[in-house]
């Protein structure tokens, strides 16, 4: 599947490639991908069933790693910088098990390869539940969602993909095929046996967030042996966003 790219700047560096997280989209990236488009060309992609890219049932990080690959290999990018940020660090860690040769370097943002419980899957419900009538405001489906989602952050985020500028809104999203892929999302990654990546990658997480933890380390060094991890001060799981500076900072040390 051919993916909807944003695409910034030019100069020698590696291409830069940015893979955002479950709900979300490439204009998530929109003021770090300014940034760093200063002195590199960086891609922000539009994961399937999210943004402007095409929909599909199937959502398993194999088949979203084989479009962010057809993808790049559409637009002759070479060997990249690949940053994925939670759905995203799945996805990118995939990529760079299944194919090294086109991943220069990894940064894995605040996710581990590993099981997480299901929180997502109120926001799913509350969202689908919504009714799409004609003259809904955003306001008002912000109201209506406030019950099952609580921090208004959260549904800020959310509502980025509710459209309201046709006849009837409608979620520009796969909703209803990411809400049924909730479990292949939520579970580990399927790595395949004896696949490791031993180019550089740094794993950055949010020091208020707990995606991370000590004893995602051991996970992390048995497929990825160069891993190095950091954290951004402050910051909670969607780091780039809530601490774009201290962010920026730990990826210019790193890709240099």
């Amino acid at each position: 599947m051919r993916l909807k790219a944003v695409e910034m700047g030019q100069g020698a560096g590696e291409t830069l490639v940015l893979l955002h997280g479950l709900f979300g989209q490439a204009q998530n990236f929109a003021s770090v991908q300014k940034v760093l488009a200063g002195s590199r060309r960086v891609l922000a992609l539009d994961l399937r069933n999210h943004g402007d890219s095409p929909h599909a049932a199937e959502m398993d990080y194999p088949a979203m790693a084989a479009d962010v690959l057809e993808t790049l290999q559409d637009l002759d990018t070479g060997p990249v910088a690949l940053l994925g940020h939670s759905m995203g660090g799945k996805v990118a860690m995939t990529l760079a098990l299944e194919r090294p040769d086109m991943v220069a370097r990894l940064v894995v943002a605040d996710i581990a390869p590993v099981a997480y419980p299901p929180a997502f899957r109120p926001y799913a419900e509350a969202m689908l539940s919504l009714p799409l009538r004609p003259g809904l405001t955003r306001r008002e489906a912000d109201a209506a969602l406030a019950g099952a989602i609580p921090n208004p952050g959260v549904r800020g985020f959310l509502l980025q993909n509710l459209r309201l500028d046709g006849e009837a809104p409608r979620w520009r999203n796969g909703l209803r095929e990411i809400a049924a892929a909730l479990p292949v999302v939520e579970a580990a990654p399927g790595f395949p046996d004896g696949t490791r990546y031993d180019g550089p990658t740094l794993v950055l997480s949010g020091e208020r967030s707990d995606y991370v933890l000590p004893e995602h380390r051991p996970v992390f060094r048995a497929r990825f042996p160069a891993a190095r991890f950091g954290k951004v001060k402050g910051a909670g799981h969607w780091l780039h966003a809530e601490k774009p500076e201290g962010f920026l900072a730990a990826l210019a040390a790193f890709l240099g």
